[in-house]
């Protein structure tokens, strides 16, 4: 049954049931993928991996599925019952990160992680495609923002748990609670959360659109595919960065998981609620006057980003590299929400989960398959002559990306279809 969204200009109690249940999904999206990355050099040593091998694993292995099967399950949710998309896909990764836990070989490790990404590709595009028709359009980029703080809850308070448990009593009791939790959620989610009426234009009537027709439409956007390509920049940066971080900071810095779980994190956790929601604002507020600051705050959040970056990978003395951090873990995530404004607003209605979910699938095959496997052999290859800072210069990919990302948002604000709403 379809839940009536009035004019969904009022965060209403249901609303915020809706918008809070499907931001801890989508907190659990980001636990049960980043797990790997807070655990690796535990999995290293347990299960005797390479970088190149871990790169593999942690990027290819789970974008593949999770990649290719976001278009046709986004398509799918704009001819269904989005709600029930999203319930199944966080059951199905929520056993698949539980088995996880039992794994013994690089082979089976691999296997779960291309599971898990099939279940996790029906989790976003539907997700976001509910908030859009449960919120009016003003409202969009406030009510996206919240939901992309579940990147930074993740850190502020389910790292550190993870964390806690993985070193007290390894990192397959880990998987193990996660995976448990989800599925009991998962069923939390069906039973309490009805699927949004969904918000035509205004004067027409709902249109089905097969995907074919979606994907010539918008890539007859420019602005669409700039933006393609800002994402994609920033998806390597940013998975490169999860993937690899709590490595860096083991080898290069000294620090513990558990140091990792219950500092950083939550450092990461606070810094990246506020550039989250800050931008989330901004984009709000200026986006009223101007629809290009949409595009604008993104590109500049990458550019900041950029001597952040280098400040942290290469700075020795504690205030700098502290500090380069704390700027990159505030803003690497703070362009989502603008930039996912922007798709939804660009846009056809009966496009949207489409439009949404080609942006996550070109993030998933440029940034997850390249930014972690491109690391990981930079690793392996430096190794002989760096020891453990090799991977100080490997990681200096990401603020290449976020640069060259940067430079693509700015490209895409200055289309006309941006405007659109």
């Amino acid at each position: 049954m379809a839940q009536d969204n009035e004019n969904g200009d009022r965060f209403t109690p249901a609303l915020c049931w809706s918008l809070g249940f499907l931001t801890l999904i989508s907190v659990f999206n980001y636990l049960d993928r980043s797990l790997l990355g807070l655990v690796l050099p535990l999995i290293k040593a347990d299960l005797h991996l390479s970088d190149t091998a871990l790169g593999l694993i942690s990027g290819v292995a789970f974008a593949v599925f999770y990649s290719l099967l976001g278009v046709p399950i986004a398509s799918l949710a704009d001819r269904s019952n989005r709600r029930n998309i999203v319930a199944a896909g966080f059951a199905i990764w929520s056993v698949m990160t539980a088995i996880t836990g039992w794994v013994a070989t690089a082979w089976q490790l691999a296997a779960c992680r291309f599971l898990m990404g099939a279940g996790e590709a029906a989790g976003l595009a539907p997700s976001q495609a509910m908030i859009a028709d449960s919120f009016a359009p003003r409202k969009r980029p406030l009510a996206l923002a919240i939901f992309t703080t579940a990147s930074a809850v993740n850190s502020l308070l389910f790292m550190p748990l993870a964390g806690w448990v993985a070193q007290s009593w390894g990192w397959r009791a880990a998987f193990h609670l996660a995976g448990a939790a989800g599925l009991a959620f998962a069923g939390l989610f069906f039973v309490t959360v009805r699927e949004p009426a969904r918000r035509p234009p205004a004067g027409a009537a709902p249109a089905r659109v097969s995907m074919l027709r979606a994907i010539v439409t918008l890539g007859r956007l420019p602005a669409y595919l700039w933006l393609l390509a800002g994402v994609s920049f920033m998806g390597g940066a940013l998975y490169a960065m999860g993937t690899w971080m709590t490595t860096m900071l083991v080898r290069v810095h000294g620090f513990s998981i558990l140091e990792v779980a219950s500092t950083v994190t939550p450092l990461g956790g606070i810094a990246g609620v506020a550039g989250i929601v800050g931008s989330g604002w901004l984009a709000d507020r200026l986006g009223r006057r101007d629809p290009r600051w949409r595009l604008w705050i993104p590109a500049l959040v990458c550019l900041v980003s950029v001597p952040a970056y280098l400040a942290f990978l290469l700075g020795d003395a504690p205030a700098v590299w502290v500090g380069g951090l704390a700027v990159v873990l505030a803003l690497q995530a703070a362009y989502q929400g603008p930039t996912f404004a922007a798709v939804i607003a660009m846009a056809p209605e009966a496009m949207r989960a489409v439009s949404i979910s080609i942006v996550v699938l070109f993030t998933g095959l440029v940034g997850q398959i390249f930014g972690p496997l491109a690391v990981g052999m930079l690793n392996d290859a430096l190794a002989a002559g760096c020891g453990e800072d090799a991977i100080r210069y490997s990681l200096l990919i990401v603020a290449l990306c976020t640069l060259l990302g940067g430079l693509c948002f700015l490209a895409a604000s200055f289309r006309p279809e941006i405007g659109n709403d």
